[in-house]
């Protein structure tokens, strides 16, 4: 089966809708949280990805916003948008997101949101990717949370080999290795690529395909400053940080 992986749409109806265009009937969809948050649209994200997907997570944006968990955590940009994204969901999206999980496991994969054991880990580095190859033993471990797409490898003999994949590109998984696979970002890409990201998982050709596409950048900066979110939110999604 072909699977979509899609993380951190942060309230970003725009490119979600250009993702999901591109989805067939048959292909599965896998979320690993972060649908809202920082954004101007969370209950329409929910309402699309609750209908479409296969399987879901929990992010901490997700949880913030519908219990206030590790808001005290946030820098205050994030905090404003958390604390309007309160404001602004529906008790139908803040009940179906409480249904979700921290993480999911299937033979093939584990679906966290930062990091195996401890969810909101963030993995920038090999010492963070080492962490979570301990931490669970799941195969091929998908996480988002960092808004950079990219993937670790756990070889054989011990070593981690690292690769940015910030203009997209094809990975065929080894059998005798173990990975790490992150997105990017539906909502708000951090690579320096203001391009959305997601991936495509092909469980019968072991192959991850990273994917970047345009979608109306300008759209979403006029809701984000006519919902008065931070500038700063707006500004961003055009240089991709």
């Amino acid at each position: 089966m072909r699977y979509a992986i899609i993380s951190d749409v942060h309230s970003n109806l725009e490119s979600l809708n250009a993702m999901l265009e591109m989805l067939k009937s048959d292909d599965g969809l896998l979320c690993l949280g972060d649908i809202v948050g920082y954004g101007p649209n969370p209950n329409e994200c929910v309402a699309l990805i609750r209908q479409r997907v296969t399987e879901a997570v929990l992010g901490n944006h997700d949880v913030a916003a519908t219990d206030n968990f590790g808001v005290e955590y946030f820098n205050p940009i994030a905090r404003n948008a958390i604390e309007w994204t309160q404001r602004a969901i529906s008790k139908e999206s803040v009940d179906w997101l409480n249904t979700l999980s921290y993480e999911i496991r299937a033979p093939e994969y584990l679906m966290v949101h930062g990091a195996p054991k401890n969810y909101f880990e963030y993995i920038l580095d090999k010492r963070g990717a080492s962490r979570a190859f301990k931490n669970t033993d799941a195969r091929l471990i998908f996480a988002g949370h960092t808004h950079i797409a990219d993937y670790y490898k756990l070889n054989a003999d011990g070593t981690i080999d690292h690769a940015h994949m910030q203009n997209g590109g094809s990975l065929e998984i080894a059998a005798d290795a173990r990975y790490v696979i992150n997105a990017g970002s539906v909502g708000q890409p951090r690579d320096l690529n203001p391009k959305a990201a997601f991936a495509w998982y092909d469980d019968a050709q072991n192959t991850v395909e990273f994917m970047r596409y345009d979608y109306p950048i300008e759209q979403v900066q006029q809701k984000i400053r006519a919902a008065g979110l931070p500038e700063a939110l707006a500004a961003r999604l055009e240089v991709g940080r």
